[in-house]
């Protein structure tokens, strides 16, 4: 705890005075232009590996990245996104996978979660990603299948669906590698 409170101090002796003008504008507008989903890795830091400041970026953070498929009823991702999008005006959607992604690892080798069963159902939303991976303990390549299958899950939503349909939203996905910075785009278009 020690660590967070000399780093807030730091803040707000240092950053904060810096980008003074920055949170003023902040303070009063939220306009942010991307919807960024990624993993609660502590190792994937959405505004560092893009280099935004405070405001560019609407971030949801699950454990693998996992985006539920739209249902009705109550639900904190769901309700995240549907902001994003209707009240916030995003116009890009990023869901960002990792390499050594701790729930990837988990689902390729099979671990036994039954001491956890929270994380056990929540990783059920990577199913269709377990399906999809025709190597078995390839996790990067769960990885990369998992980015694509949250995106489908992503386009259930009915905010995302007629958004993309008006042509108001794009959807992308990317996979951070830790070790080289490089980030890979698996839904850019292939160069002929």
């Amino acid at each position: 705890m020690q660590d967070l409170t000399e780093g807030v101090a730091r803040f707000q002796r240092d950053v904060f005075p810096a980008k003074a003008e920055l949170f003023a504008r902040l303070a009063t507008h939220h306009t942010p232009h991307t919807l960024f989903i990624s993993c609660s890795d502590a190792r994937v830091v959405p505004e560092l590996i893009t280099c935004t400041e405070p405001g560019d970026l609407f971030v949801i953070r699950t454990a693998g990245n996992l985006v539920p498929a739209y249902t009705p009823g109550t639900d904190g991702i769901a309700a995240s996104i549907e902001y994003a999008v209707t009240a916030l005006g995003v116009e890009d959607i990023v869901v960002c996978g990792h390499s050594a992604c701790g729930a990837m690892t988990a689902l390729v080798e099979g671990h036994d979660l039954s001491g956890s069963p929270a994380i056990a159902t929540w990783l059920r939303h990577a199913d269709a990603s377990v399906a999809r991976t025709s190597t078995d303990r390839d996790v990067p390549a769960l990885v990369r299948q998992n980015v694509l299958a949250q995106l489908a899950n992503l386009a259930t939503h009915p905010s995302v669906a007629r958004a993309v349909a008006q042509g108001k939203v794009a959807l992308h996905g990317w996979v951070f590698d830790i070790l080289t910075g490089r980030v890979q785009d698996l839904t850019a278009p292939i160069a002929a």
